[in-house]
């Protein structure tokens, strides 16, 4: 930010303030991935990942961002953190050196997870966030994130985090996001409405950040043919190639303007370079966790440690009687 130096006395009383031409923010090249999973099939799921995340690291892109449960599918296939397949998402980012968000289905013990995870570009793995508020009939399948997954991860190209389709409707979960300073809010979603650019616009705007937002396109060829799997109510009147998801992936900028998308044609790797001086343009108009708050009137508790069903003390008094072992 420069001052523009104060006119003569016969001009304006006050000197006018300029937001622009920060020439030390950087510009982050940016793709979200537009594509359908290949269901129940993990391995060529990740084939076909790869293909795309080499794709978009060609034109350039530092950032990957992938739909939700891009690895599992939104059936019944199943993912555990820890195993190879994490270990190959960590390889790849670190092949192509690109900064790597992922939709997958995690399963820890026997609960399944709606889950995005995030790797650097150097291939390590960074963390996860699990959706807090699986939607409708999800619920019946995916268990509930809590508190202690919702990151905001600070990088060389920006603070990323994520939130999961229509979580992303929460307004105290984007609080909390905004509260940790996100700047590149990730999206991946399953909602192909028209609607859904609303919300994300919405979201730029409100917290200042950009907004990428990853949806699959699937065609019914895409999925397994019934009776394995049965679009109720609409089966008869599709064909093979009839559109079930359309897509609808976008990039919006902190002003709210479209950068990329939506795209409803097909499959496809939509790229935007982020002006990173936009965050602090838009802030300085609406700051909605700082100048722009009030916290004596409105506020906000987030618990974010785990929120475990069962907890044993003697764990907690062996880990306070090594402590003392430790320093005595």
């Amino acid at each position: 930010m420069s001052i523009v130096p104060a006119p003569q006395p016969d001009g304006p009383l006050f000197a006018e303030v300029d937001m622009g031409g920060d020439a030390s923010a950087p510009t982050v090249r940016a793709t979200v991935v537009q594509a359908s999973t290949i269901f129940y099939d993990t391995p060529a799921t990740l084939d076909k990942a790869e293909r795309l995340l080499a794709e978009a690291a060609g034109y350039g892109s530092q950032l990957v961002v992938f739909p939700e449960a891009f690895i599992g599918g939104r059936i019944s296939s199943r993912l555990q953190l820890r195993r190879p397949e994490i270990e190959r998402l960590a390889a790849m980012a670190g092949k192509y050196k690109v900064y790597l968000v992922m939709g997958v289905i995690e399963r820890d013990g026997y609960t399944l997870y709606c889950t995005v995870v995030f790797f650097d570009s150097q291939g390590r793995f960074l963390g996860k966030h699990r959706k807090i508020m699986p939607t409708a009939l999800e619920r019946i399948i995916w268990g509930f994130g809590d508190g202690s997954t919702i990151p905001v991860f600070e990088t060389p190209i920006g603070k990323i985090g994520a939130a999961i389709c229509w979580e992303n409707k929460m307004p105290l979960l984007r609080t909390a996001m905004y509260a940790k300073g996100i700047e590149i809010y990730c999206a991946p979603t399953a909602d192909s409405r028209d609607v859904w650019q609303a919300s994300m616009t919405h979201i730029a705007l409100e917290g200042g950040c950009f907004v990428l937002s990853a949806n699959q396109f699937c065609r019914r060829k895409d999925y397994p043919p019934p009776p394995e799997y049965l679009f109720s109510g609409t089966e008869d009147e599709l064909n093979p190639d009839s559109v079930v998801c359309a897509g609808g992936s976008v990039i919006i900028s902190p002003s709210g303007a479209i950068l990329a998308g939506p795209n409803y044609d097909g499959e496809a790797l939509i790229s935007a370079d982020l002006d990173m001086g936009e965050i602090a343009r838009a802030k300085f108009d609406f700051d909605v966790v700082g100048h722009y708050s009030r916290p004596e009137v409105l506020s906000l508790i987030v618990r974010d440690h785990p929120a475990k069903p069962v907890t044993f003390t003697s764990a907690s008094e062996k880990t306070e009687d090594a402590h003392k072992l430790l320093w005595s």
